[in-house]
């Protein structure tokens, strides 16, 4: 499902899925490319955090450790202090597993599988596209969605590609790697006519692409945004005033086009044991896992 990764920091739903879908679409994106402004706040070469000056797993952990790889600071997927979603659902599988939990942190960027899982620094990645093919993955736990985001001043709020408003309203949409490449809603606004009123939110930069652009369309100078679902819930729920969220669904000409996707647990290719494992968890965790979600305002369309 995923062969181009400009970014796994949006829990590798920017980055995997994002660009992924771009590329991997069942058909090609139109020949046009949108063009959009570059979000004047985002740095095109971030620093980074470094994984050496924070606390990591052991290569040769022990048969009782349930060894994670995650992002130390993306929130709201993980963080070092434990606070992401992802971070929790950890507990829960460790807890299920009777196994001690142990991360390796790394941020998430090009050549992040083969930096960790590749080099035997963990077991699992707690969220990964489904079927991504660089693991072996779960049957996932749950799916999402692009959403759009909207000030409440905006009435109604935007739900649909098709709204005549795309062309007029201010909105932002993140870009997936350095040369403003766009991702599926990128497309589906163009088609629709919407290019010079659209801003890009590269995904390299600090703060992350999603909180840029929460903070523009809180301050007024966007009306209107297309994120990933799991950081539109997230930051439009500590926004002020809060704002209004919409599935963003493929225009019907982009219906071979991604803008869902399931996401499930990644272990080692190979090692069905494990897998097996988690899927087992999943299973019989649900409804822990579903608070989880819940709590950190994650839209779902496995949920509708």
């Amino acid at each position: 499902m995923c062969s181009s990764c400009a970014r796994f920091a949006i829990g590798w739903l920017a980055g995997a899925l994002v660009a992924s879908s771009v590329g991997l679409a069942a058909s090609p994106p139109p020949a046009s490319s949108p063009t959009v402004a570059s979000s004047p706040t985002a740095a095109s070469s971030p620093e980074l955090v470094s994984s050496a000056a924070l606390p990591s797993s052991s290569a040769t952990a022990s048969a009782n450790e349930l060894r994670v790889c995650a992002d130390p600071d993306n929130l709201p997927f993980s963080h070092a202090d434990g606070s992401g979603f992802e971070n929790r659902i950890a507990r829960v599988v460790a807890d299920a597993l009777h196994a001690t939990l142990a991360y390796d942190w790394l941020p998430q960027v090009r050549g992040y599988v083969r930096k960790s899982m590749g080099e035997g620094r963990c077991d699992v990645f707690i969220g990964v596209p489904a079927g991504f093919e660089r693991v072996l993955t779960t049957k996932p736990y749950y799916r999402s969605s692009y959403v759009f985001v909207t000030r409440r001043s905006v009435a109604p709020p935007l739900a649909s590609f098709d709204d005549p408003r795309i062309r007029t309203l201010a909105i932002g949409v993140q870009l997936p790697g350095n040369d403003l490449a766009a991702t599926p809603p990128g497309y589906a606004l163009v088609a629709k006519g919407a290019v010079e009123n659209v801003t890009g939110f590269p995904l390299f930069g600090a703060p992350p692409a999603a909180a840029r652009m929460i903070a523009a369309i809180e301050a007024g100078t966007l009306d209107a945004g297309v994120l990933w679902g799991p950081q539109a819930g997230w930051y439009a729920q500590h926004a002020e005033p809060p704002l209004a969220l919409a599935v963003a669904r493929a225009p019907q000409e982009f219906g071979a086009m991604p803008f869902e996707f399931g996401i499930a647990m990644g272990v080692k290719r190979g090692n069905t044991p494990l897998r097996d494992a988690l899927n087992a968890v999943i299973a019989e965790r649900r409804a822990d896992i579903d608070a989880i979600l819940t709590e950190y305002g994650v839209p779902r369309t496995d949920r509708r």
